[in-house]
């Protein structure tokens, strides 16, 4: 199937450059990870090209979107070389009406809180599928945990009500390894109704890294819909 008679790739498509437009010259980008988000580095790199758009830095939250901007021509920088980040555009796996997200879907949650937290606007590009009404409708939250502390994680989780999956590798014989070299547990909660608590609890696990709930820092979300077979962009 090519692009042009894909809608879900072109509603995809849309939603990214959409994002990308939101970039104004002299910003220091985040630049986040997942299928919506590489439209976004594409679509950056093309403004770049263009000369539409001028002296942005990039500061990539996995080895995925790292790769991406540098196929696409968007210069990078570090947390160390730089005082803030102007903007941030990041995928989610689930969307509530308070705007707060389960993120992590691949792996990549502990690197990307920490550069849409510090962003001065954070901006996220979903399809309509990932919206719910309450977080953990359909997406368990992803948990970051150094190798040695699993066992004691998993009973500690256990304890809050979860109920933990190590995250196995797909063509991979053993677990998914994150960037930072730790494991994910996939934690499924019967009814997640605080995410506020549940993100700080979860964390306040000893051998805990991170976990895949946002709150509280999402500025904008740009929606991806098709109808009528055509790409559509909405805002929340």
């Amino acid at each position: 199937m090519t692009a042009a008679a894909d809608p879900v790739k072109l509603m995809k498509q849309e939603v990214g450059k959409a994002a990308a437009a939101l970039v104004k010259s002299g910003s220091i980008v985040g630049l986040g990870t997942g299928s919506t988000t590489a439209y976004t580095i594409q679509f950056l790199g093309d403004r770049l090209k263009s000369g539409e758009l001028k002296d942005i830095v990039g500061i990539p939250t996995s080895f995925q979107s790292e790769v991406l901007a540098k196929q696409y021509g968007v210069p990078l920088t570090t947390l160390d070389a730089i005082d803030h980040i102007d903007i941030a555009i990041d995928g989610a796996d689930e969307v509530d009406p308070q705007k707060n997200l389960i993120k992590g879907g691949g792996a990549a949650h502990t690197r990307e809180k920490v550069v849409d937290y510090l962003a001065e606007q954070f901006i996220v590009v979903v399809d309509s599928g990932k919206l719910v009404d309450r977080l953990g409708s359909s997406f368990a939250v992803p948990v970051e945990v150094i190798p040695m502390a699993m066992t004691p994680v998993i009973n500690a989780i256990k304890k809050l009500g979860g109920k933990p999956e190590l995250r196995m590798g797909v063509k991979k014989a053993g677990p998914v390894i994150t960037d930072q070299g730790n494991m994910v547990l996939d934690v499924t909660f019967d009814s997640i109704d605080d995410p506020i608590n549940l993100e700080k609890t979860l964390n306040n696990i000893p051998g805990v890294l991170e976990n895949g709930i946002f709150v509280n820092c999402v500025d904008l979300v740009l929606i991806g819909e098709v109808k009528d077979g055509k790409p559509l962009v909405r805002e929340l």
